[in-house]
């Protein structure tokens, strides 16, 4: 799987997109307001976000069954920036996965550790929480994000995403994907580990050349 997380970026045009990808597998993450536009042109398009009641007085926030009514099939849960910037917890994104799991949405649920916590020899109990709050399924995914490569440019080499991949799939069986500024020049590389199963694509998504680059990559493996 190539995932493309467009963050509050508008993103590049939908159809656009989708007559360069052809038949390349393919999951994009545009923001709420492009959800329809997405759908529309046939791309499979997942939420950045899904909450775990089916509605409510949950302001700013939108349930599986609303994105189901779109023709969204799937939602990312617990990224890197949620958890950073707006607070979300291991346990709230163990809640989100399994009622968004439980309406028939697929789901990437994202794990990683800061760099402190690297630094300080924490990366397995740090995964290990964070799996804590999720079961197999087979419409789960795991991406790995190592919050000090998100967005700044740096990328975990090959031999520390593949250590971190192998950790995960022995606590849960479950395709796990790696993100962390993966773009076209690196991701032969990183997709050739054995435990890597595809990518979280960030900035390189918004890009239609780099993008449907990654998806070719990743389709030749």
């Amino acid at each position: 799987m190539i995932a493309g997380n467009w963050k509050m970026f508008r993103g590049p045009d939908p159809r656009a997109l989708r007559d360069a990808l052809g038949d390349l597998p393919h999951v994009v993450a545009p923001p709420f307001t492009r959800l329809r536009d997405c759908v529309d042109a046939g791309l499979t398009t997942y939420a950045q976000n899904v909450h775990w009641e089916p509605e409510g007085a949950f302001t700013g926030e939108i349930s599986a069954p609303m994105l189901q009514d779109l023709g969204v099939v799937g939602a990312i849960v617990g990224h890197s920036e949620r958890r950073q910037y707006f607070g979300e917890t291991d346990e709230a994104v163990g809640r989100r996965t399994h009622a968004a799991l439980e309406a028939g949405l697929h789901v990437i649920a994202c794990v990683g550790e800061t760099e402190h916590e690297r630094e300080e020899g924490e990366t397995e109990a740090v995964l290990g929480r964070q799996l804590a709050v999720l079961e197999p399924h087979e419409n789960l995914v795991i991406a790995y994000e190592p919050v000090w490569a998100i967005g700044t440019g740096r990328t975990a080499t090959p031999d520390v995403a593949e250590q971190a991949h192998s950790f995960i799939k022995s606590r849960i069986d479950v395709p796990v994907l790696y993100g962390g500024s993966v773009k076209p020049d690196n991701a032969a590389e990183l997709l050739a580990q054995p435990s890597v199963d595809g990518a979280l694509v960030g900035g390189a998504s918004l890009d239609i050349d780099g993008f449907v680059t990654v998806c070719h990559i990743a389709s030749s493996r």
